[in-house]
């Protein structure tokens, strides 16, 4: 039997040898996995030895099919600097995703996205694409994989989601991002401006934006206030938050919060009428965090499937 898979893996290395690289069908006849012929467990880019060796038969014992060693030496180095910083960049983006949407949810960019975020965000996009260009010319020789290997078919589907989360990132950045900009402003005009708590925490009083809080389902403006320098009172209260159970603690009564102008009332979040940007925003938020649990999805089929 294993003298039959052996020929029959020949026979496969012939018929292959114009390609000259190896395919899944190639690892299952002989039981052979990826890494035996890949550096990378699952396949592609760069080879071992008995890789070489493989290559060097389909390409009839050619000269020109050797790597000079220090050439490859330093190919490995820059692959490996490209690579960490795709991976590194990857985090960035996905895990402000991820810590966006499950910890503090969309409400808390929904009347715009802060600067903090956006920087990061578009900055991880650029180094990702840049990235993993070059990734991409390592570990596809041959373009005709990407539709005939399970290794191709997964980079594509990768590649499509990266592609579908640039775009709903440039379009809430530089589209729904100024309309959500030019409501809050609207809101924070608006005497009769209802807020849920969600969005109260928007006005928390950082990075130039106004400090609001709740007490008794009216919302208060400390903005210029110098007790509330950042949006934070005395070290211990911070704006955009209901304060009404803790004035109990305070050492003054309601006068010094009466002082204060009102800007709004705290509502139920069902009582509160989204606008049409914040209901796209919000479908896009959620379409992004499918498409990163998709992407980890599929790099666990890449490595483990």
């Amino acid at each position: 039997m294993r003298l039959k898979n052996f020929l029959v893996g020949i026979v496969i290395l012939l018929l292959s040898a114009s390609n000259l690289f190896a395919t899944e069908e190639l690892a299952e006849v002989t039981s052979r996995e990826c890494a035996f012929c890949h550096l990378d467990s699952s396949g592609g880019g760069e080879l071992t030895p008995a890789g070489e060796g493989y290559a060097l038969f389909l390409g009839g014992g050619s000269a020109s099919a050797n790597v000079d060693k220090d050439e490859s030496s330093d190919s490995r180095l820059f692959r490996f600097i490209v690579g960490y910083l795709h991976i590194l960049f990857g985090f960035f983006w996905f895990g402000t995703i991820l810590y966006v949407h499950l910890i503090l949810k969309p409400a808390y960019a929904s009347r715009g996205l802060p600067r903090g975020e956006v920087k990061l965000g578009l900055a991880s996009m650029v180094v990702m694409g840049v990235t993993g260009a070059i990734l991409f010319a390592y570990r596809v020789p041959d373009t005709s994989i990407l539709l005939t290997t399970r290794f191709g078919i997964l980079l594509l589907i990768k590649i499509a989601l990266y592609l579908i989360m640039v775009c709903s990132a440039l379009f809430a950045v530089f589209v729904l991002g100024p309309r959500l900009r030019r409501k809050r402003a609207q809101d924070s005009v608006s005497l009769d401006s209802a807020m849920t708590i969600a969005q109260l925490s928007q006005f928390d009083g950082t990075e130039e934006r106004k400090a609001y809080f709740a007490y008794q389902g009216e919302i208060y403006d400390a903005t210029d206030s110098p007790l509330w320098k950042n949006g934070s009172h005395m070290g211990r209260h911070q704006a955009g938050c209901d304060l009404t159970e803790v004035l109990s603690q305070a050492p003054h009564g309601e006068d010094k919060i009466s002082a204060l102008k009102t800007v709004g009332t705290l509502t139920d979040e069902d009582k509160i009428e989204m606008s049409p940007p914040q209901k796209v925003f919000y479908t896009m938020a959620y379409m992004n965090l499918g498409f990163v649990l998709l992407i980890i999805f599929v790099l666990a089929c890449w490595r483990w499937w």
